[in-house]
């Protein structure tokens, strides 16, 4: 299982975040609920790679959060609360995050497992998604949420909605490197997923 344990940079700076981070967030299938486990924080434990990097990137959009990842398994049968769970999963994604807290990096994200050396290249390749989806300028966004990724011929009917033209929309999408990130998306997943296959 994946573990994420979401804390706020700056909660007095910026007032609280986790109820907008946990609307973010309902979308992806858990196992266990995002939620607030304390203060500024959220946990999510979910079963598969793809929505650990999913998680992880909607919350490094903003700029607002350390993420830590942690690989590893979680004490069944699960509570009906994160605050109540635990296991290696969990120590894992704690461990993460404290960190990131201690660090500078500018991309807070951070994976911890059983193995060290996938969960540095897995951590790597995330920072680079990272990097790219916080850097988004406001416009890009407007642009990039009303795309689905793999859907050919939207470009169109967002241009419409937005009232510009189909190439300002083509040129959103490509100064954002929006189809580089979901290209790379499955290679983030894939390295997490082998920190519990080679287990």
């Amino acid at each position: 299982m994946f573990t994420l344990t979401i804390n706020q940079t700056d909660s007095r700076r910026d007032g609280d975040c986790v109820p907008q981070l946990l609307k973010d967030l309902r979308h992806i299938p858990a196992r266990l609920d995002f939620d607030r486990s304390v203060e500024d924080e959220v946990q999510g434990i979910v079963d598969r790679p793809e929505q650990a990097v999913e998680a992880a990137l909607i919350a490094l959009r903003t700029g607002s959060w350390y993420v830590g990842i942690g690989v590893g398994p979680v004490n069944e049968p699960l509570p009906n609360q994160i605050k109540d769970a635990s296991g290696h999963g969990l120590i894992y994604a704690r461990r993460a995050v404290d960190r990131l807290r201690n660090g500078k990096d500018r991309i807070p994200v951070a994976v911890e497992g059983p193995l060290a050396d996938l969960a540095a290249e897995s951590e790597a390749v995330l920072r680079l998604l990272g990097h790219i989806v916080h850097d988004r300028s406001p416009a890009e966004w407007r642009v990039l949420d009303l795309l689905t990724p793999g859907v050919r011929g939207q470009q169109k009917a967002v241009a419409r909605e937005l009232g510009i033209t189909t190439q300002a929309v083509s040129k959103a999408v490509a100064r954002a490197q929006w189809n580089e990130e979901h290209a790379a998306r499955p290679g983030a997943a894939r390295l997490l997923g082998l920190i519990l296959e080679v287990r």
